[in-house]
């Protein structure tokens, strides 16, 4: 990548908001509650008590992603206030608070606004602390204003862009736990943002070598150690399944190992590992020609998993983490692996070709295989993996299997947590048998029917008995429409759920 996305800067700072030179404050406000009268007699002065009066005559009612401005005029020195809402407030979780800082940070950036102003008990909630309730908000707000313009030389922004926001506090012991809050927020953007990045380059911008470059280059910013295993390296080791679906492609298939490790006393890595086909034509069986564009986005588990161990290093969480992204082209060509063929995996096991289109679970097989020599006390996935877990599951949510209840309850829980939810499928013996084949140990597909969970079933065959999470990200990983705290595109799905696993394994 050539440069970064830019992501807003935001810090705290002790002082009266009314001072601060800002083009704008931000407040949250709840549906039908007049707490901004009782809250903030300053701003509501200097709009010659234009905020009390809008709420207490339901001008402005604080529904749901509703936003409002109003101008000021001396004595502060902000020169708008914007009310944006938070909804009912028994309907309230930490997602409302993402959307509402998603909504106005959106309004402040599409009005121009270059500097925010965010008082940081802008709103209290009970079972929420201020320090998690403001990470939420600048979260979202964040996170809405990402753009994707690297490959953009003539379409510039005709408007300023939002690139500053202060978090006022009259508190000097809070602000120090406030700081802590927003780093985190901050670090975990950054990650989403090189996740979305790296999922809306186009194929020749993002081919396996340039990925393995990229790796590289988090490595050395971030400390990282960083193994780059060839496709003919890999075809030397037995990752039959994996060097198998890169062949048709003149880019060669490459396997990338991010590892990060706090220190010597942290023992048995958890392993992530995101698929990462940098172009999907289907092989052999060819994708139908609509839309195969969005096919760039077959590698989002491995920007994702890439994106993770990055934001890891920076927050510098007491863990061992590793990453592995099998990296490949699925391209037709004289030498691609064909319907029919019997591959040899890793793991010994032979598998019987019947779609090439079915390739996100060879490479990932090899990798599962490769995992176990790390002796993992836990291993997740993360895969754009299947049209059918989109039928069952929608754009919203990832469907998640396991072959450990523990495990799985802990990413479903981070999952609410972060906001990007998952919904378990199960795993149960019987479903093999839609993969039993004639010729080999199993086949990669096993037609229509419950065709997420024969994927899963597929990938529990490499896992052996670490626990082991599978999440099919292939909804969520591309949005067609933006959303209150993400814009269309590239969404960056399984950052912060993993973070939020991850930040809550130390605990």
């Amino acid at each position: 990548m050539t440069k970064r996305s830019m992501l807003i800067k935001v810090h705290a700072k002790i002082g009266d908001l009314g001072r601060e030179k800002a083009d704008g404050v931000l407040i949250p406000l709840f549906e039908d509650h007049g707490e901004l009268c009782g809250s903030f007699p300053q701003l509501d002065k200097a709009t010659a008590d234009l905020l009390c009066l809008l709420v207490k005559r339901g001008d402005f009612r604080g529904e749901r992603y509703k936003t409002f401005m109003v101008y000021t005029h001396d004595p502060v020195a902000p020169r708008r206030i914007i009310l944006v809402g938070l909804g009912k407030r028994d309907e309230f979780d930490l997602d409302r608070m993402r959307e509402a800082g998603g909504a106005g940070f959106y309004y402040a950036r599409e009005a121009g606004l270059k500097k925010l102003i965010v008082p940081a008990k802008s709103v209290e909630v009970d079972g929420f602390s201020i320090e998690e309730l403001l990470e939420a908000f600048l979260t979202g707000g964040i996170l809405r204003t990402y753009q994707f313009n690297e490959l953009k030389t003539n379409d510039k922004p005709s408007r300023a862009m939002l690139n500053e926001c202060v978090v006022m506090s009259g508190d000097r012991v809070q602000r120090e736990s406030i700081k802590q809050a927003l780093r985190r927020a901050t670090i975990v953007s950054q990650a989403v943002y090189l996740a979305r990045d790296l999922v809306s380059l186009p194929a020749n911008k993002k081919t396996p070598t340039i990925l393995a470059g990229i790796a590289r280059s988090i490595a050395k910013r971030q400390g990282l150690k960083c193994k780059i295993i060839s496709e003919k390296e890999a075809r030397t080791m037995g990752m039959g399944a994996f060097s198998a679906v890169g062949q048709g492609s003149r880019e060669p298939a490459t396997m990338i190992i991010l590892e990060y490790r706090a220190g010597c006393n942290y023992g048995r890595p958890i392993v992530l590992i995101g698929k990462g086909i940098t172009f999907d034509s289907g092989g052999i069986s060819l994708k139908p020609p609509d839309r195969m564009e969005v096919m760039k986005d077959d590698m989002a588990g491995g920007a994702a998993v890439m994106a993770i161990l990055q934001a890891t290093a920076e927050l510098q969480l007491p863990l061992h983490v590793i990453g592995i992204i099998p990296a490949a082209e699925n391209l037709p060509g004289g030498k691609a692996y064909k319907p029919g063929d019997v591959l040899v995996s890793l793991s010994g096991q032979t598998i019987e070709v019947i779609s090439t289109d079915a390739e996100g679970r060879l490479i990932l097989a090899d990798a599962l295989t490769y995992a176990q020599r790390f002796r993992p006390q836990a291993i997740v996935d993360l895969a754009t993996l299947t049209g059918a877990c989109v039928v069952a599951l929608g754009d919203y949510v990832a469907g998640v299997m396991g072959n450990n209840e523990s495990h799985l309850t802990r990413v479903k829980i981070a999952g609410e947590k972060s906001g990007e939810k998952v919904w378990p499928l199960p795993l149960w013996e019987e479903y093999f048998e839609y993969l039993r084949s004639d010729v080999a140990d199993f086949k990669n597909v096993g037609g229509r029917a419950a065709g997420t969970i024969t994927a899963g079933m597929f990938l529990k065959r490499f896992v052996g008995s670490a626990p082991w999470v599978h999440i099919d990200i292939a909804g969520p990983a591309w949005l067609e429409k933006d959303r209150p705290y993400m814009p269309k595109g590239a969404s960056g799905f399984g950052v912060r759920l993993l973070m939020q696993l991850l930040m809550e394994w130390q605990q």
